[in-house]
Protein backbone atom coordinates (compact mmCIF):
# COMPACT_ATOMS: atom_id res chain seq x y z
CA UNK A 1 0.00 0.00 0.00
CA UNK A 2 1.34 3.43 -0.92
CA UNK A 3 2.16 5.70 1.99
CA UNK A 4 3.26 9.35 1.62
CA UNK A 5 6.80 10.08 2.79
CA UNK A 6 5.93 13.51 4.15
CA UNK A 7 2.82 15.28 5.34
CA UNK A 8 1.22 17.62 2.81
CA UNK A 9 1.09 21.15 4.10
CA UNK A 10 -2.24 22.88 4.55
CA UNK A 11 -1.48 25.37 1.78
CA UNK A 12 -0.70 22.59 -0.70
CA UNK A 13 -3.92 20.79 0.20
CA UNK A 14 -6.01 23.94 -0.19
CA UNK A 15 -4.26 24.85 -3.45
CA UNK A 16 -5.14 21.45 -4.91
CA UNK A 17 -8.69 21.51 -3.56
CA UNK A 18 -9.48 24.98 -4.95
CA UNK A 19 -9.29 23.63 -8.51
CA UNK A 20 -12.26 21.34 -7.80
CA UNK A 21 -14.55 24.13 -6.61
CA UNK A 22 -13.45 26.86 -9.05
CA UNK A 23 -16.38 28.14 -11.14
CA UNK A 24 -16.19 27.40 -14.84
CA UNK A 25 -15.85 30.46 -17.07
CA UNK A 26 -18.31 30.45 -19.94
CA UNK A 27 -17.36 32.27 -23.12
CA UNK A 28 -19.94 34.75 -24.39
CA UNK A 29 -20.21 36.25 -27.85
CA UNK A 30 -22.73 38.60 -29.44
CA UNK A 31 -25.32 37.39 -31.93
CA UNK A 32 -24.75 39.23 -35.23
CA UNK A 33 -28.47 39.08 -36.06
CA UNK A 34 -30.13 40.42 -32.89
CA UNK A 35 -27.19 41.60 -30.77
CA UNK A 36 -28.09 39.48 -27.73
CA UNK A 37 -25.34 37.62 -25.82
CA UNK A 38 -25.00 33.93 -26.69
CA UNK A 39 -22.52 31.07 -26.37
CA UNK A 40 -20.15 30.74 -29.34
CA UNK A 41 -20.91 27.99 -31.88
CA UNK A 42 -24.49 27.70 -30.59
CA UNK A 43 -27.87 28.75 -31.96
CA UNK A 44 -29.04 32.08 -30.56
CA UNK A 45 -31.91 31.37 -28.17
CA UNK A 46 -33.45 34.82 -28.70
CA UNK A 47 -33.79 34.86 -32.50
CA UNK A 48 -32.98 31.25 -33.56
CA UNK A 49 -30.21 32.17 -36.01
CA UNK A 50 -26.84 30.47 -36.44
CA UNK A 51 -24.34 31.27 -39.18
CA UNK A 52 -26.69 33.71 -40.89
CA UNK A 53 -29.46 31.11 -41.28
CA UNK A 54 -32.60 30.66 -39.22
CA UNK A 55 -32.41 27.28 -37.51
CA UNK A 56 -35.16 27.54 -34.87
CA UNK A 57 -38.61 29.08 -35.02
CA UNK A 58 -38.89 31.25 -31.91
CA UNK A 59 -42.45 32.16 -30.96
CA UNK A 60 -42.83 35.71 -29.72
Amino acid sequence: MAVPKQKRSRSRTHHKRVKIYRPIKVAVSVCPNCGEPKEPHRVCLHCGYYGGKQILEIGE
